[in-house]
């Protein structure tokens, strides 16, 4: 079952190089940083929809931003908008980190846009490597509650419905497989509000394709698990995932290595090989600046050899 429908998300920056060899600028500027889902699961128990961190090199300007929010003084005395300008910065250099250190300041914020950062870098700072398992758990749900007070504080922040329901996904990975199958319709009401409120956030629309994508490929045995649970449980199709796939491409061309992998795959389960070509192949030629998109270069190339 595609039991963590949306879990290690939305983590990193989607970062562009500029001219200079070690400069970074993040594209677009409507999106809110994150890295997409790696694979599906296959089991109903312990099978689960995995992202993979993709750290983007730092930036030329990584160290001076570091100096600047190094003391805590300095941060106190920064403007609203500078602050979440130099978070916004400290994200796409992939300093998660400073960046937390810097945000847990306002933990008891009223103002939805630092609680939703405060949650994306929460999220992000449970996921990596060296984060022991009990401070993880911990980090999973603050970052939840971080999310939900923002939605609390602004039901009109698209980013805030977002990080909800990335940050719901995470914490059902504590409670069980029924409230993790539950989740799954929240998941999907706060990411169509998350759309409708930011059409243009190519993010959103893709995670909603690969909640569509992962439900769509659920065997039928473990669907006949899943109703034993639920009378009716989650269920999608490939044309309803390749639709927010393309949608995704259209509103932001080009802006995600796993939104190409995630067309070329669907376009193969749709028996539709000579799209599936086209799209894997696109991923293959897709310029793979961090660990993330190096893998799924790897997976495109893997799937090219397979269809000859």
């Amino acid at each position: 079952m595609a039991g963590r429908i949306i879990t290690r998300c939305v983590s990193r920056a989607v970062v562009e190089f500029g001219s200079g060899a070690n400069c970074i600028k993040s594209r677009g500027t409507n999106r809110n940083y994150w890295t997409a889902l790696r694979r599906t699961s296959t089991a109903l128990t312990s099978g689960r929809a995995a992202f993979l961190l993709g750290l983007p090199a730092l930036s030329c300007l990584g160290y001076a931003a570091y100096r600047k929010v190094q003391s805590s003084a300095v941060v106190c005395a920064l403007e609203r908008g500078e602050v979440l300008e130099q978070a916004d910065y400290l994200y796409s250099c992939a300093e998660t980190e400073k960046l937390y250190q810097l945000l847990v300041q306002y933990k008891d914020s009223n103002d939805a846009e630092f609680l939703w950062r405060l949650a994306r870098a929460s999220r992000d700072l449970s996921l990596l490597p060296n984060i022991e398992a009990g401070r993880k758990k911990q980090l999973t749900f603050e970052a939840f509650e971080y999310a939900k007070k923002a939605l609390q504080k602004d039901d009109l922040c698209s980013a805030a419905h977002k990080w909800y329901a990335v940050c719901l996904s995470d914490v059902g990975d504590y409670e069980g497989v029924k409230v993790k199958i539950g989740n799954s319709y929240i998941i999907r009401d706060h990411l169509e509000r998350a759309i409708e409120l930011n059409p243009k956030d190519a993010t959103s629309i893709h995670i909603l394709g690969y909640w569509c994508f992962a439900f769509a490929e659920l065997p039928w045995y473990q669907r006949k698990v899943a109703a034993v649970i639920f009378s009716s449980p989650p269920e999608s199709t490939y044309e309803e995932a390749l639709a927010f796939f393309l949608k995704a491409e259209e509103v932001d061309p080009n802006f995600y290595s796993k939104n190409l992998l995630m067309l070329g795959k669907t376009y193969l389960a749709m028996k539709d090989k000579e799209k599936a070509l086209l799209w894997l192949t696109k991923t293959k030629e897709y310029p793979a600046h961090t660990l993330e998109d190096k893998e799924v270069h790897k997976e495109a190339v893997d799937l090219l050899k397979k269809l000859g």
